[in-house]
């Protein structure tokens, strides 16, 4: 037990240095630089048997050493304590952040903010549309036979459409459909409210019923569309910062896999809002993450995410720093969303 105490230490300890210094590393460096309590024998003896165990490996290009997808992720299991953010920095987060005037800017803000902190690719996803609730619907006539539906949710998202009605309509009965529509789905979850959508359409008056129905399709087409989830992306210009070890080949896949959203919206989808979820290397299921690590949490009041929001980079990043700062911001974030 006592030998796989010092050699967690050790693997630690190359962790670390490697995270710092972005050169492989070696035992004398490691005898130098810490205070390990052991010679450099025994500690070239204890990194033989990590690179034997899969935690370190050598790579072609030095005598060093540096940790595996395996060495990250036990380091990353068994960090004891998450460094804190100073109280600088936490002042930092809550100024920059509560300068936001809506939710884009809340959210732009907040990629800006992360990229800085992190020196990562930033993420945030817009608020999920099935986890927000209805504030308000506002109809605006634009002629006679087109309206503009204006969907208002709780967490600030708006979501616009044209409804083509099929009766010219008056402004009278514009604003009589907008109170029944009102009256229908204030505080409705999206994910529940389209149950209410026939319901609506059932009990409108006879004459209403054309012009109900049309705008129905249009509020049921909205609340169902999953393809609305999307992202807010920053720093990407962080991943040229690296080494060549840090993304081996070409940085392109992973580029091109953040433009399409659609895999790190995947990663996402089981976030929560208090535990921060690490994914390291080949553990992405997705080819194109797997020489990448992502740190994500998700973001909201209470126990339910209303979104998610990360970091993207290389398996050699600053875990415990990353870790703090993706967590903050997420706190931050729920909290505006939660007073706006």
């Amino acid at each position: 037990m006592a030998h796989d105490d010092r050699r967690l230490r050790v693997l630690r300890a190359i962790v670390q240095d490697y995270v710092s210094t972005n050169d492989p590393v070696g035992s004398k460096a490691l005898a130098a630089r810490y205070d390990l309590g052991v010679s450099p024998a025994t500690i070239r003896n204890d990194m033989a048997v990590l690179e034997e165990e899969g935690y370190i490996t050598q790579p072609h290009t030095s005598a060093g050493r540096v940790p595996t997808d395996k060495g990250y992720r036990f380091f990353v299991d068994r960090l004891n304590s998450v460094k804190p953010l100073s109280a600088a920095e936490r002042k930092a987060i809550e100024k920059f952040l509560d300068g936001a005037v809506d939710l884009h800017d809340v959210l732009g803000r907040s990629v800006r903010l992360l990229a800085q902190l992190t020196r990562q690719v930033a993420v945030v996803q817009y608020p999920t549309l099935s986890r927000s609730a209805v504030r308000h619907l506002e109809l605006v006539p634009l002629s006679t036979s087109r309206l503009l539906m204006v969907l208002i949710t709780d967490t600030g998202r708006v979501e616009q459409r044209i409804v083509e009605v099929p009766v010219d309509t008056e402004a009278d009965t514009v604003a009589d459909l907008r109170a029944r529509l009102n009256a229908a789905f204030t505080g409705a979850k999206l994910a529940e409210a389209s149950d209410k959508v026939g319901d609506l359409v059932d009990n409108a008056p006879p004459a209403l019923r054309p012009l109900v129905a049309a705008v129905s399709a249009t509020l049921l087409e909205t609340l169902v569309e999953p393809s609305e989830d999307r992202l807010v992306i920053g720093g990407t210009a962080n991943l040229a910062r690296g080494s060549a070890l840090d993304f081996p080949g070409t940085v392109r896949p992973l580029l091109e896999a953040l433009e399409e959203q659609v895999v790190v919206l995947r990663l996402m989808a089981e976030v929560g809002p208090s535990t921060v979820t690490v994914s390291i290397g080949e553990e992405n299921e997705h080819e194109a993450l797997t020489g990448a690590s992502f740190v994500s949490v998700g973001y909201g009041a209470g126990d339910q995410a209303l979104g998610g929001l990360g970091v993207v980079g290389p398996t050699r990043m600053d875990y415990a720093g990353n870790i703090a700062a993706v967590r903050a911001v997420a706190r931050y974030v729920g909290h505006l969303l939660a007073e706006s």
